[in-house]
């Protein structure tokens, strides 16, 4: 697929041409040939190294237009960026009730707005953001490799994962991040989530699950700076069926890349308690 974009300028002369060319690989063929992939020592994909992801699903994983801020007053700053889904077939599957209460969910979520519940979005009060939703918070996060385990250090919020490789335990109790257990299925990292309680989001407009999620991540190489991520979501008590959303990760090149310290609990404090909150004297 080709497209060719003419951009003018004021006066309408064109000044630029830009020429976008998307290649798509025939239908019931898999990935390019994986010729570049670096491994490790036992001849595993090696994913050590500082991933992100670049698209708006954490504004919400469906198809949305842009929209004012939700701040408010604060103009263009923190406005919601336009952006395609990232879902299977493009809608969630909601059961009627619980799309009700995702409409609802994306009410509250507006900060300012009279009546809002406060504890409506997990990310406005620095909760764990949940599987998958960590992938794809606008935050990078870094993967280490061993021949055992997964380890998943996410910038955002001290979120971390450990991944066990091999055999598969049940998880302990109910959490944010949910129970790991990892195994590779040929050059893709398959990571099988349960054991979530049900205070998380998927994403800013407030798509929601239950305490019954599973959610089955697939981790795939596709170049050395590229993985394709899927997320395969299955929550009876929300949804008709299970459903897949998917989207690439990039490997942060940039010189001296790393994992830097996000205190979000100190950037909530006026929030939670106003003129409660702790005050650093000044000199």
């Amino acid at each position: 697929m080709t497209r060719v974009r003419a951009i003018t300028n004021v006066a309408g002369c064109v000044v630029l041409a830009m020429v976008c060319v998307a290649v798509e690989w025939p239908a019931g063929q898999g990935p390019p040939p994986q010729t570049q992939i670096p491994r490790t020592p036992d001849g595993k994909p090696d994913l050590n190294g500082i991933w992100q992801a670049v698209n708006t699903a954490n504004y919400d994983l469906e198809d949305h237009g842009a929209g004012p801020s939700p701040l408010l007053l604060a103009g263009a700053i923190g406005a919601i960026p336009p952006g395609e889904s990232v879902v299977e077939g493009g809608r969630i599957p909601y059961r009627p009730e619980a799309l009700v209460k995702r409409n609802e969910n994306r009410k509250n979520a507006i900060p300012g707005k009279p009546g809002r519940n406060l504890a409506a979005d997990p990310e406005l009060n620095c909760f764990l953001p949940g599987v998958p939703r960590a992938t794809y918070l606008p935050h990078p996060f870094q993967i280490f490799q061993s021949q055992k385990v997964i380890w998943i250090l996410y910038q955002y919020s001290y979120a971390r994962r450990e991944i066990p490789l091999g055999t598969s335990t049940e998880a302990p109790y109910e959490s944010w991040m949910g129970w790991s257990n990892g195994r590779w299925e040929g050059d893709t990292l398959v990571v099988d989530v349960t054991g979530f309680n049900d205070q998380t989001w998927f994403d800013r407009a407030g798509n929601h699950h239950s305490d019954a999620l599973h959610v089955i991540e697939r981790y795939t190489p596709i170049s050395a700076y590229h993985l394709m991520y899927e997320a395969t979501i299955e929550d009876a008590k929300v949804f008709t069926r299970p459903w897949k959303l998917a989207m690439p990760l990039y490997r942060r090149i940039d010189r001296n890349a790393r994992v830097l310290e996000f205190k979000c609990p100190e950037l909530v404090e006026e929030l939670h308690l106003g003129q409660y909150r702790k005050v650093t004297p000044t000199r």
